[in-house]
């Protein structure tokens, strides 16, 4: 028979859905008959949920989460035990040799708590190791939240979880419905339109993103069955850095490699831009809704790697 005391140690066994058959039925038999061991499971339930509705102080950006998940996956192997074999083993721990102190479960506590803190403190670590490489120029630094925000943008996109406010393939129809939305004037190139050269890409339309407490303006293209987007927001809000600096043209290009997206970040006259695509390369292709098609030749082969 079931004592007081080992009901009090399977608690948060019980809690924690790892009590089956007739173990779990032999605990609900002796709370339902005993009023001081419901009284302490009532107790222990509600303390568990006031932890459990309590908000984090600080919420992790779907950029972190996602580099925190995919560099802890690359990282950290943990092997995985069975739930018998925890459950064998906190048992153990708490009915093994004699009679635990009350404080046990505090001690866990405290256990499980300095394992998260290292998790967290190993994540961050590995997020700055890795925010930073070499290649054969020298040390390059990761990339910045602007192109960050881009490329989560762009997937977002491309899943369809972010559906454009205006389809239209005009430039000066989607310049227009950015007018009096946006802090800054948005005016896209006409080169394919004015100049009658080939037509290498296709405007799909666009829509506001919400960036640093305001709206960025984002632009979606077609080029050969490959996505691009274009975000743009002032040089006020957002100022290029990070990855491979490329100059061109009297700018400088920043070139990135962001979950298999290829992101190019600039300023000029006051703006700054952030195209996506997953091109050959740097992506250098995408350039061309900015640039003069086929005109520019020179300018898009500058951004080329250089072997």
């Amino acid at each position: 028979m079931i004592d007081c005391k080992e009901i009090h140690d399977r608690i948060a066994l019980y809690l924690d859905e790892e009590l089956e058959g007739s173990e779990r039925a032999g605990f609900e038999a002796h709370v339902q008959s005993c009023g001081a061991c419901h009284a302490r499971l009532k107790s222990e339930r509600e303390f568990l949920g006031v932890v459990r509705s309590a908000k984090p102080l600080h919420t992790a950006s779907p950029e972190l989460r996602g580099r925190m998940e995919e560099l802890l996956g690359k990282y950290l192997k943990l092997p995985v035990a069975t739930p018998s074999l925890r459950r064998q083993v906190e048992y153990s721990l708490r009915l093994g040799k004699g009679s635990l102190p009350a404080f046990a479960n505090f001690r866990t506590l405290i256990a499980a708590s300095a394992f998260v803190a290292i998790l967290v403190f190993l994540g961050f670590w590995l997020v700055t190791r890795e925010s930073t490489y070499k290649d054969r120029e020298g040390l390059i630094a990761g990339p910045s939240e602007f192109a960050l925000m881009a490329a989560d943008t762009h997937l977002r996109h491309v899943r369809g979880q972010l559906p454009l406010e205006i389809d239209s393939h005009a430039p000066q129809e989607i310049s227009s419905w950015f007018k009096d939305k946006l802090p800054f004037s948005v005016k896209l190139p006409n080169y394919q339109e004015s100049s009658g050269q080939e037509k290498l890409y296709q405007l799909e339309g666009a829509r506001l993103v919400g960036y640093k407490n305001d709206y960025a303006a984002y632009v979606a293209y077609q080029m050969r069955d490959h996505p691009i987007s274009l975000v743009i927001t002032s040089n006020a809000v957002a100022t290029p850095s990070g990855g491979q600096e490329i100059a061109a043209k009297g700018l400088v290009f920043h070139y990135d490699s962001i979950n298999g997206f290829k992101v190019i970040t600039w300023a000029d006259r006051g703006l700054t831009y952030a195209l996506v695509s997953n091109l050959e390369e740097r992506g250098q292709q995408s350039c061309v809704v900015c640039h003069h098609g086929t005109n520019d030749r020179e300018f898009i082969e500058s951004l080329r790697p250089r072997s």
